[in-house]
């Protein structure tokens, strides 16, 4: 593992410290990211900190919209690589025909047609606010 990853994973643990409780395990997150070794482990490192929700992890746009069509989400998370890559205008990696170069605004406006105007999206650029964020939209204690 690479020590920016390492550094990235601490930053998210030290956000998720002393953050337990809760029942989220009913619950399902999309997570859209750009980097397939964070997404995987993400898969086993965060759902203890939000409940044991379900979580899946995806780095490209089209597991990402198949993902979308298919079922109705709690939560779609845009993890803080895409957004970093999103604030600096640069297009977020995994893009597709369709998608290429697109920007969080444009990601959003797919999930509210395919989820619903109601969909609730979270998205940082802080790996450290990520466990905070997302334990406040799954409505589990703080």
């Amino acid at each position: 593992m690479s020590s920016s990853r390492d550094r990235m994973f601490a930053e998210v643990a030290l956000g998720g410290e002393m953050r337990a409780g809760g029942d989220a395990s009913d619950k399902i997150i999309l997570g859209r990211g750009c980097d397939p070794i964070m997404a995987e482990r993400s898969q086993t490192f965060l759902p203890p900190m939000l409940g044991n929700v379900k979580l899946i992890s995806v780095t490209d746009d089209d597991q990402f919209i198949k993902q979308l069509k298919e079922r109705k989400f709690n939560v779609i998370f845009f993890a803080p690589g895409a957004c970093r890559y999103n604030a600096v205008k640069r297009p977020i990696p995994g893009g597709n025909e369709k998608t290429s170069g697109w920007s969080l605004q444009q990601y959003r406006e797919l999930v509210k047609d395919l989820q619903g105007p109601d969909a609730v999206i979270v998205e940082s650029t802080e790996e450290r606010e990520v466990v905070p964020l997302l334990r406040k939209a799954l409505k589990l204690p703080a």
